[in-house]
Parts: structure tokens; C-alpha cells; sequence
């Protein structure tokens, strides 16, 4: 990781080398400083701030971010968390007993235990496509879940990029030929923006969200919910707030249910613009280029560690965005998993991701064992060859 001077916008600890951005991501200091002037205002006269200009806020930043994900506005709100995103969709589709969910074995455990739990409440049923750590191509994925589709299933919920083992789905494959049988596709986008280029116009699925602080680099609590047209009309926020019989007819319910369920912080939304602003021109060729130099540092991560490893990585390259996975020759057991993780950060100081495979949600039983471990690295343009090396070369040290 580079050493940082006083005006760089990051502000990692000295000596920590950082390559999991895709958890939590990292937030640069200029949006920092842009949220810390809004809380400002927002204390310094906290009813003005919260009631006599939020929506108006709100709407500006809606539409920054709109534009940026070429989404329609009318569709959009913000909350906390992709995981809420989920949630919120999951619990407005009424559900009937012998309902299917379909999902795959790649999904966030967080994802599929509320999945698995609006089946269970409903007398449904989740139907999961077991794929394999490493997939070897889009046509894979798109063949395995159409092949499980019965007419029972009632909507499939499915990752934009996978978070455990950093794949990009064919969302747009999945999404069209779902629909054309008649069955909606929840996306789960939490690591899509800022990652890979986003065009929910032209993708069309009935609900996407995703998260602002991941690979937008926005404030942590930033996320969004886009609805499509048709589908707007189904979806309630899971809290009962004032929206629920405000009756100005010149705002949208779905607006005035989801922007003010309670007192919030409402800056990181409304940092979303700056965080887009600030990130995209840290590259001159604009977002384009920050994903492109981010996807091609991750391989040639990816290669560096593989190769001093010995192992290979057979997820074509085109299948990574910002992040990438290295298989790993280590006993699949969470004790193995744990000690691995806590010695790279305690001793060696390099913070990265190693994950039994499928995640625990995913599994037959609670109590069974991963089938496979993967390391999952990210690339930032905070990063360079070196942190690879850096990592490399511990993992060999630990590993042999």
C-alpha cells in the first residue's frame, strides 16, 4: 500500500496493508468533510435541517445518483443497507404456501437467511442451484438457474456480483429470461456500483439494490432500492412512519413512506453525489477508468498470489470487476479459517477476506463444514503490486 501523505484522501493506519475494500469499503477524506459539514448544518438548526428542507435534499441527491445508475428517480430511495434493500422487497411480496424463492449457493449468508425465512413463514420453499466455487463461465450460471425453474417459482433472487466468491453474475441474461417466463428477479447489487458499470434502465429487473459505501466509497449507511414501474405499488417500507396518511398529492407514496420512517442521520445519503464526484475524478478517463484500473490490478494480484501459491485460479478475468478470489490450500474448517484471517492482520498487518465456501446459510446442515476456502482480494486506487506481493508472501510463509 502506498505510504500516505498528509493530502491523500485516504486514511488507513500506517503500515496496514488494506485489501477488503469489498466489506465495507473506504471512505475518502474530501466526503468525509463534505458529510461532516452537512451534520454540521444539520446541528446547527435540526428542524430546519430535518423538516423544512429533507426532501428537497433527498431529491437532489436521488437524482445524482439516479443518473449515475441511469435509473429512473421516480423508483429510487435510499436506506442503510443492501441487507434492508432485501428485506424490504421480501416482506412486501405476499408469498403463499408451495411458493419457490430460487437463489444459488453463492449468495450473501445474510441474504439467504432472510430468504429462508419468508419462505418459512410463508409455507414456501427455496429452491438453491449449488454451482461451483470457481465458475468457469456466464453460460454456467445462467443454465443451472433456468434449469431449476418450476412453475412454482415465484421470484428468484440472485447477486449482481457475488460477495464471497466475487463473480459477476449474467444479471441481465438472468433478468430477461425470467422475465419473459413471468417471474421477477430480486438483485442483490451490493457490490455492483462503483465495480462494474450499472445501467438499470436497460436491465430492467423488478428490484435492485445496492450499497453506497462499498465501490461508491460513500459514508457507511449509504444504500438504494430501485423498484420498477409496475412493481412500485407492492412495496412498504418495514417501518409505519407519517408517510403511511400523508396526503399531499404532489409527492409519491413511495417517496414519502421511505424518506422519513424516524430520525436518521440522513448525511450519508446525501454524501452519495460528493462520493461519485470525488471517486470518479481520481482517474482521468472518469468512473470507466477507475474501474478498469482497479479490475486490471486485481488480476495481476490475483496472478501474483496464485503463482507463489501454486495453485490456480481458474475464474476467467472477465468475471472479476474489482475483486478476485484465490482458492486456498487450507483445511476447510472455521477454526483453520480463523487463525489463517488472524495472523494476516495481527502479525502481518494486511487486512483480506478468507471465507469457507458456501457460506454457512448455504450449507445442508448448520453444523457442516465448507466445502471449499477462498481468499478474496480487492483492488482500490489506494493499492498497488506490492500489497499482492506483501500478501503473497505471507500466505506462503503460513501455508507451507
Amino acid at each position: 500500500m502506498r505510504a500516505f501523505s498528509p493530502s491523500s484522501p485516504w486514511r488507513f493506519a500506517p503500515g496496514l496493508v488494506f485489501l477488503n475494500h469489498g466489506s465495507f469499503g473506504a471512505c475518502p477524506v474530501p466526503v468525509l468533510a463534505w458529510q461532516r459539514s452537512l451534520v454540521d448544518e444539520l446541528e446547527a438548526s435540526p428542524v430546519a435541517f430535518l423538516d423544512a428542507t429533507i426532501e428537497a435534499r433527498l431529491d437532489g441527491a436521488r437524482g445524482a445518483v439516479a443518473m449515475f445508475l441511469h435509473a429512473d428517480p421516480d423508483g429510487l430511495v435510499f436506506l442503510p443497507n443492501a441487507t434492508t434493500g432485501v428485506s424490504t422487497v421480501l416482506r412486501s411480496i405476499p408469498f403463499a404456501p408451495g411458493d419457490q424463492i430460487l437463489t444459488t449457493n453463492h449468495e450473501y449468508n445474510a441474504t439467504l437467511n432472510a430468504v429462508a425465512e419468508v419462505a418459512r413463514a410463508a409455507g414456501g420453499e427455496v429452491v438453491r442451484v449449488d454451482l461451483p466455487l470457481e465458475i468457469e463461465s456466464q453460460d454456467q450460471v445462467l443454465e443451472a438457474i433456468t434449469a431449476a425453474l418450476t412453475p412454482r417459482t415465484r421470484l428468484a433472487m440472485v447477486s449482481h456480483v457475488t460477495s464471497i466468491t466475487a463473480t459477476i453474475f449474467p444479471i441481465a441474461a438472468i433478468v430477461g429470461e425470467l422475465r419473459d417466463r413471468g417471474i421477477d428477479t430480486l438483485v442483490d447489487g451490493a457490490h455492483a456500483p462503483g465495480q462494474v458499470p450499472v445501467d438499470l434502465g436497460a436491465l430492467g429487473a423488478a428490484y435492485w439494490t445496492a450499497n453506497g459505501h462499498k465501490w461508491l466509497c460513500g459514508p457507511k449507511g449509504s444504500a438504494v432500492l430501485h423498484i420498477r414501474s409496475d412493481r412500485l405499488d407492492g412495496v412498504r417500507p418495514m417501518i409505519v412512519s407519517h408517510g403511511w396518511n400523508d396526503i399531499r398529492p404532489e409527492r409519491s407514496r413511495l417517496w414519502k413512506e421511505f424518506d422519513w420512517t424516524g430520525t436518521i442521520d440522513p448525511t450519508p445519503y446525501l454524501a452519495l453525489p460528493e462520493a461519485i464526484r470525488v471517486v470518479g475524478g481520481m482517474e482521468p478517463g472518469g468512473w470507466p477508468a477507475v474501474m478498469a484500473a482497479n479490475h486490471e490490478l486485481v488480476i495481476e494480484g490475483r496472478d501474483i498470489i496464485a503463482r507463489a501459491l501454486d495453485v490456480s485460479a481458474r475464474i476467467p478475468a472477465a468475471l472479476h470487476g474489482s475483486m478476485a478470489i484465490v482458492p486456498l490450500p487450507l483445511p476447510a474448517r472455521e477454526a483453520a479459517i480463523a487463525a489463517l484471517k488472524d495472523a494476516l492482520i495481527e502479525e502481518d498487518h494486511i487486512e483480506v477476506p478468507i471465507s469457507g465456501f458456501p457460506a454457512p446459510a448455504a450449507r445442508r446442515r448448520p453444523n457442516d463444514a465448507p466445502s471449499s476456502v477462498a481468499l478474496r482480494i480487492s483492488a482500490q486506487r489506494y493499492n498497488e503490486p506490492a500489497d499482492y506481493e506483501r500478501l503473497a508472501s505471507a500466505l506462503a510463509r503460513r501455508l507451507r
